[in-house]
C-alpha cells in the first residue's frame, strides 16, 4: 500500500451496498484488496482529522497525524476482531496516535474553542448554553469570548481521563457504553468522570454567568 491520503473532492451521497459496508471492507482490506481500505480512508478521514484537530493546537499536525493513524490501523487491521464497530476501533488508534505525537513534542493535549462550540461541518452534539443568546452587539461578543475562554481553560485544567470522557461526551456524542469501551473503564465510572468535568467546568463559568442575566451552564 503506497498512498493513503485520498483526493480531497467531496465523494458524492449514495445508498449504501453490502458490499460497502465497514465489516465487508474490513474483511477486504483483510485479504490484500487496499482499494477497500481506501474506501474506508475515504469515508472517515474528515471524522479522523477534525477529532485529531481538537486535541491539538497546530494545524500543521493534523493530517500528519492523521496519516499516521491510518497507517497505524492498516498495520493493524489483521488483529481486528468485529468486537467494536470499526470506527470506534479506529478511534481509540487516532487519540493514542496522537498522545504519542504530543508527547514525543513534549506538548499537552488541548481542546480549542472551535471544538468547543461544535463548528464542525456535521457536528451537531455540543452547543453550550454558556453563549449568551441575544442580538450581537461589542458587549456580547465580548461575553462569549470570555465565557468561550474559561471553558477552554477549565478543559485545559482537568486530568487527561477527565478531559477524553467529557470530550468524547459533549463533543463526538458518544454513548456512555462506547466511552466504557473506548476508556476500558466501568460505565460507572465514565458517569463519574463526566460528572467531576461538568462540575469543574461549571465552577469556572458561573461566576462569568452571574453577570449574563442570570443564564446557567
Amino acid at each position: 500500500m503506497t498512498a493513503l491520503r485520498p483526493s480531497p473532492a467531496p465523494v458524492p451521497e449514495s445508498a449504501p451496498s453490502p458490499d460497502d459496508s465497514d465489516a465487508a471492507l474490513v474483511a477486504r482490506a483483510v485479504q490484500g484488496q487496499t482499494r477497500a481500505y481506501e474506501l474506508l480512508v475515504i469515508k472517515y478521514q474528515r471524522r479522523i482529522e477534525r477529532l485529531i484537530g481538537r486535541m491539538v493546537r497546530d494545524v500543521d499536525l493534523v493530517q500528519d497525524i492523521a496519516q499516521e493513524t491510518f497507517i497505524n490501523a492498516w498495520r493493524a487491521l489483521p488483529q481486528f476482531r468485529g468486537e467494536a464497530q470499526f470506527y470506534t476501533w479506529l478511534y481509540r488508534i487516532a487519540v493514542n496516535t496522537a498522545k504519542r505525537a504530543l508527547l514525543g513534542l513534549k506538548r499537552d493535549p488541548l481542546i480549542t474553542q472551535a471544538a468547543l462550540k461544535g463548528q464542525g461541518d456535521d457536528d451537531e452534539n455540543f452547543r453550550p448554553d454558556a453563549e449568551p443568546i441575544s442580538d450581537s452587539t461589542p458587549e456580547t461578543e465580548l461575553a462569549a469570548r470570555e465565557i468561550a475562554a474559561a471553558v477552554n481553560e477549565a478543559m485545559q485544567a482537568l486530568s487527561p481521563d477527565l478531559r477524553q470522557a467529557i470530550t468524547l461526551r459533549e463533543i463526538e456524542g458518544l454513548s456512555y457504553e462506547e466511552i466504557a469501551e473506548l476508556m476500558a473503564c466501568p460505565i460507572g465510572t465514565v458517569r463519574s468522570r463526566i460528572f467531576r468535568a461538568r462540575e469543574a467546568i461549571s465552577a469556572r463559568v458561573k461566576p462569568l454567568l452571574s453577570h449574563q442575566g442570570g443564564k446557567r451552564w
